[in-house]
């Protein structure tokens, strides 16, 4: 089975750890470190899907896959 894509990265603006889910409207969290911004978005993601759930709305499939660039020599 398929799982969200999840993007981790530093924020200068914001001096600490982001994680969001593209495939999950506004889904994010943040971290002092990479590994903390990694557990508060897993936490986030079971909370917005159980919310979603719960009220009746449609939970969309994982389909985000980041672009990979290939660098030619």
């Amino acid at each position: 089975m398929k799982d969200y894509h999840i993007n981790l990265f530093y924020s200068d603006e914001d001096e600490c750890y982001v994680a969001d889910i593209p495939d999950l409207k506004f889904c994010s969290a943040l971290g002092d470190t990479p590994e903390e911004a990694l557990r508060e978005i897993l936490i986030a993601k079971q909370t917005w899907l159980d919310v979603a759930q719960n009220s009746g709305k449609s939970i969309p499939k994982p389909m985000y896959r980041p672009l990979i660039y290939q660098l030619s020599a």
